[in-house]
């Protein structure tokens, strides 16, 4: 199944994130994010950013972080995050009713994108392919919609090595 779109939006009334997860064949899947699920996701999706191998290829940490910003920044500027999420008409395979995330597992698939397991308690849940340009997307997502909770939750994009926004650094 053809990935289409994705949209993570908060809802205060269940203090959780639904993610949905759109494809190409007309369904939907619904997930819930706890604000404990996203903590320990969030290392999860910058550590797979971080293992591209354009990356780990790299001998210097400073190096490493570099070259982790301009992907991320290339991959964000493939996006298309002005696009209203679709909803209408979309069968849920999984059921009707948000699958609540307690599971993660990531590996990676043949052709070398990452693929993030979101899974509930008990039963089904999604294989997501992460290719660089969606997992960047779906960092930025999370990002974006964490302004929007009162979960006091820091998420950062890792900085480059010895930068600070006090000092910035001069390259000769």
């Amino acid at each position: 199944m053809k990935l289409h779109q994705i949209n993570i939006e908060y809802q205060p009334e269940q203090d959780r994130l639904l993610m949905r997860v759109s494809t190409g064949n007309n369904e939907e899947v619904l997930l819930w994010f706890t604000r404990r699920c996203v903590k320990l996701l969030w290392p999860v999706l910058v550590n797979l950013a971080k293992t591209a191998p354009e990356i780990v290829t790299q001998s210097h940490p400073e190096a490493k972080d570099a070259m982790l910003g301009m992907q991320h920044e290339a991959a964000l500027a493939k996006s298309d995050f002005s696009k209203s999420y679709d909803a209408t008409g979309r069968s849920h395979p999984l059921g009707d009713v948000p699958i609540l995330v307690a599971r993660i597992q990531t590996k990676r698939n043949p052709n070398g994108s990452s693929v993030l397991t979101l899974l509930p308690g008990k039963g089904q849940g999604i294989n997501l392919a992460l290719d660089e340009a969606l997992l960047h997307s779906v960092c930025k997502l999370l990002l974006n919609i964490l302004d929007r909770t009162d979960w006091n939750l820091k998420l950062e994009w890792p900085q480059i090595a010895g930068a600070s926004a006090e000092q910035p650094r001069v390259l000769n």
